[in-house]
C-alpha cells in the first residue's frame, strides 16, 4: 500500500466512527429514561404555553370590561373590539416565522427567553396605558398586544422542538403533549383570576358613578397585567437552559461535545453542556438557501409541510374564531346573561361574573380534559388517528350546532344543551388536531431546518386566526346583533372536515426517532473529519 494513501484511510476510518458515535449517541438519547431533568423542560417550556394561554385569552373578559369603560354605550365598536383581539394573532404570525428561524441560525439556547421578555414588558406595558387628547388606549393596547404576539409567536416553536429534542421516542408524544396542555390551564387561570378580580371590586362596582365606573378599569388592568408574572417568574431557567444535543451534534456540528452531554444526562439524569468545551466541526449537512428548497422541493417532504400547515390552519379558524369570543357566544345564547329586572351597577357586575364563569365551565368541561386524553393515548394510538378522530367530530358538532341553532337557544334546556356541546368541541379539539398539530412538526425534518418548518406550520395557523377573527368580527352582526353565528359554525363544520382530508398527508411518528422522521440518510450523515481553527487548533467553542 503507497504510503501517500495513509492519511486518506485515517481520515475515512475516523469519519466512520464519528458517524458510529453519532448513532450510538443518538440511540442512547432515544432510549433514555425519563428523569427530573425532562421534568425540568417540561416545566419551562409548561409555563410558556400557559403564560400564552392566558394572555391571548384573557381579553375575552377585558374586552367587555374595557367597553364599560372606553365603549361608546359602555360596548366597544366593532372595530375596537376586533383590533385589540386580533393584533395578538397578528403579532404572533411575525414571531413564529422569526424566532422559528433564528433558533436554526443562532440555537434553541440562545434564543429561549428572549420571546419571554417580549411577552413581559409588553404585558406591562398594557396595564400602564393611557388615555389621552392624542392618544387613544385602544390604539395603545393594539400596539402594545402586537409586540405581546411576537413574543408569544416565538414561544411556539422553542417550547415544542426543545422537549422534541430532549425527549426518548417511546415518551416523546407525551412529553410534548404535557407542554401543550398548559394551554387549557392558562385559559382556566384567565377566567379564574378574572372572577376573583371581579368578585373582590364587586362592592366598589356597585358605588362607582355608572357613567364612569372607575373601578372597572383597576380590574382589566389588574387582569391583564397578572399575565407577566409566570412569565418572570420561568425567564431565568429559560435563559440557563442547555443547548439540546442534537443542535450541537447536527447544527453546530460538534460530534464528540453531543457525546458527552449525552453521557452526562444519563449517567446523572441531570443535563450540563460545558460552555468551554472544545469545538470539533465535522462536515455534515449544513443548512442553506440551496439546501432548504432542494429538501423541501421532494414530494415526501413538501406534503407533509403542506399538511400541517392547513391542518394547523384549519384548526384555529374555530378554535380561535370561538375561543376570543367566547363572550360573544355566551351572550347571544343568554347563557349566564343578568336578568332583565337586573339593572345599573349590580348588571355590570352580574354581567362580568358570568362571563367569567363561562368561561372557566368551558375550560374545566372541555379544554383540559381534552389534552390530558391526548397525554394518555398521543403514544399509544398515535398522532394521526387522535387528530382524525378530533376532525371529524369537529364537523358534526359544529353541523349540528350552527343548523339546530335556533332551536337550542330557543328555551333554557336548549341553552345548556348548547353549552354541553360548545365543551363537547373544546374537549374534541383538544383530544384532537388543537394538541396534535403542534407535535408534528416538532418531530419532523431534520434538525436544522426544525425550527423553521415548525414555524412555518404555526404561522399558518395564526393566519388561519387572524382570518377567522376578522370575518367573526365583520360577519356576526349581519342581519342582527349576533344573528350571522349560526352561519359561522356552519363554515367552521366546513374547515374541520377539510382538515380532515390534510391530515391524511401526514407521516404517523409514534415510535418512530426524530431521525427517521427527518427523511435523511443517516448512515453516512458526515462526511468528513473535524477541521481545524488557526494553526492547527480546534475551534474554541
Amino acid at each position: 500500500m503507497p504510503l501517500e494513501q495513509l492519511p486518506e484511510l485515517k481520515k475515512a476510518a475516523e469519519v466512520y466512527v464519528l458517524n458510529d458515535k453519532r448513532k450510538t449517541t443518538l440511540a442512547e438519547l432515544d432510549r433514555a429514561g425519563f428523569t427530573w431533568f425532562h421534568v425540568r423542560v417540561c416545566l419551562i417550556a409548561g409555563v410558556g404555553f400557559f403564560t400564552d394561554s392566558y394572555d391571548i385569552f384573557a381579553i375575552n373578559i377585558a374586552s367587555v370590561m374595557l367597553g364599560y369603560v372606553y365603549g361608546h354605550g359602555q360596548v366597544l365598536t366593532a372595530n375596537q373590539d376586533l383590533g385589540i383581539k386580533v393584533a395578538t394573532p397578528v403579532g404572533t404570525v411575525f414571531g413564529q416565522l422569526i424566532f422559528g428561524w433564528l433558533a436554526d441560525v443562532f440555537g434553541r439556547k440562545r434564543m429561549y427567553g428572549v420571546e419571554m421578555v417580549l411577552v413581559i414588558v409588553a404585558s406591562f406595558g398594557q396595564a400602564m396605558a393611557g388615555q389621552a387628547h392624542a392618544v387613544n388606549i385602544i390604539g395603545v393596547l393594539v400596539v402594545w398586544r402586537f409586540i405581546m404576539g411576537v413574543g408569544i409567536g416565538g414561544d411556539y416553536p422553542l417550547s415544542s422542538v426543545i422537549p422534541s429534542e430532549f425527549a426518548s421516542t417511546r415518551t416523546r408524544g407525551r412529553m410534548m403533549t404535557a407542554v401543550g396542555a398548559n394551554q387549557g390551564w392558562g385559559q382556566l387561570a384567565g377566567a379564574l383570576v378574572g372572577f376573583i378580580i371581579v368578585s373582590a371590586y364587586k362592592s366598589a362596582v356597585l358605588h362607582d358613578d355608572p357613567a364612569v365606573l372607575p373601578h372597572v378599569d383597576f380590574m382589566w388592568r389588574l387582569l391583564i397585567g397578572l399575565g407577566c408574572v409566570p412569565a418572570a417568574i420561568t425567564l431565568y431557567f429559560r435563559l440557563t437552559i442547555p443547548e439540546t444535543p442534537r443542535f450541537t451534534m447536527d447544527v453546530e456540528r460538534n460530534v464528540r461535545q453531543a457525546s458527552e452531554d449525552v453521557e452526562n444526562l444519563l449517567m446523572t439524569g441531570m443535563y450540563y453542556a460545558d460552555q468551554d468545551a472544545v469545538v470539533e466541526r465535522v462536515r455534515a449537512p449544513k443548512a442553506s438557501r440551496r439546501d432548504f428548497c432542494r429538501f423541501f422541493s421532494k414530494r415526501e417532504n413538501l406534503f407533509p409541510l403542506i399538511g400541517m400547515c392547513y391542518s394547523w390552519f384549519a384548526i384555529d379558524v374555530a378554535f380561535y374564531g370561538l375561543g376570543l369570543n367566547t363572550s360573544v357566544i355566551l351572550q347571544a345564547i343568554g347563557f349566564g346573561s343578568p336578568s332583565a329586572d337586573v339593572t345599573g351597577n349590580m348588571r355590570v357586575y352580574q354581567n362580568l361574573k358570568n362571563i367569567s364563569v363561562g368561561n372557566m365551565i368551558l375550560a374545566v368541561a372541555g379544554l383540559i380534559p381534552g389534552a390530558w386524553t391526548t397525554f394518555l393515548f398521543v403514544d399509544t394510538w398515535g398522532r394521526k388517528p387522535i387528530q382524525l378522530l378530533g376532525f371529524i367530530m369537529l364537523t358534526i358538532l359544529y353541523v349540528i350546532m350552527g343548523f339546530a341553532y335556533g332551536k337550542l337557544t330557543a328555551s333554557d334546556a336548549g341553552r345548556k344543551t348548547f353549552v354541553f356541546l360548545y365543551c363537547l368541541t373544546n374537549f374534541f379539539s383538544n383530544f384532537g388536531p388543537n394538541s396534535t398539530v403542534s407535535i408534528f412538526p416538532g418531530e419532523s425534518f431534520p434538525t436544522r431546518y426544525r425550527s423553521t418548518a415548525f414555524g412555518i406550520a404555526a404561522a399558518s395557523g395564526k393566519v388561519g386566526a387572524v382570518i377567522s377573527q376578522v370575518g367573526f368580527g365583520k360577519l356576526v352582526n349581519i342581519g342582527g346583533t349576533n344573528a350571522f353565528v349560526p352561519h359561522l359554525l356552519e363554515i367552521f363544520a366546513f374547515f374541520m372536515l377539510t382538515g380532515a382530508f390534510s391530515t391524511l398527508l401526514l407521516k404517523e411518528g409514534k415510535g418512530m426517532t426524530l431521525e427517521e422522521l427527518s427523511n435523511e440518510k443517516q448512515d453516512e450523515f458526515i462526511d468528513g473529519t473535524p477541521r481545524s481553527g488557526p494553526c492547527g487548533t480546534a475551534f474554541a467553542r
